[in-house]
């Protein structure tokens, strides 16, 4: 005789922190972000961005 098996399916909640789908998201964007504005300042100014920010 086999066990009966659940009718309903668990409802799980994201986890607020940690390595959740919307965390790893934002930071994927926010680094995009980045990256396009760093390429904007080396454009835009002729100098690489350690330069312009006064670092080299």
């Amino acid at each position: 005789m086999s066990e009966p098996q659940p009718t309903e399916v668990p409802k799980i909640e994201e986890p607020k922190f940690g390595f959740n789908d919307y965390a790893e998201r934002l930071n994927g964007r926010a680094a995009m972000i980045g990256f396009i504005l760093t390429l904007a300042i080396e454009f835009f100014t002729g100098q690489g961005l350690l330069s312009w920010l006064g670092l080299q």
